[in-house]
């Protein structure tokens, strides 16, 4: 069965894909491996997040006298280690961004590929 278009009020033709498209989509060689770069990247990068996350209240119950430990007046290790986590995932978001321009680069080269072959090769 074919795309069958649809036009919004806006003029916009929209091409409504059928299941057997999209399984035929998920197998193009490019769409896999898109999705298999991000998800080498997304799977790690989460699994450390919440490592991280979860190293201070880990830290302050498992070693409180650790954690308790003054570096610079009333500021101790679990303070500087919980403000880390701001940097740590301002950090993360910025690799992630760095990533994406690749994963963004071969997004549109799909969807170049399904318009030219479903029609609308806008």
């Amino acid at each position: 069965m074919e795309a069958r278009p649809r036009v919004e009020a806006s003029g916009v033709e929209h091409h409504h894909l059928t299941p057997g498209d999209w399984t035929k989509i998920a197998n193009e060689p490019q769409f896999k491996s898109l999705i298999g770069n991000k998800r080498r990247f997304v799977i790690p990068a989460t699994i450390f997040f919440i490592a991280y996350y979860l190293a201070l209240p880990a830290m302050v119950g498992f070693a409180p006298a650790f954690a308790e430990r003054r570096v610079w007046g009333p500021v101790t290790i679990a303070n500087l280690f919980a403000l880390s986590q701001f940097a740590m995932a301002w950090i993360l978001l910025a690799i992630y961004l760095w990533h994406a321009r690749g994963y963004d680069a071969t997004e549109k080269t799909v969807v170049e590929n399904v318009r030219n072959e479903f029609g609308g090769g806008r």
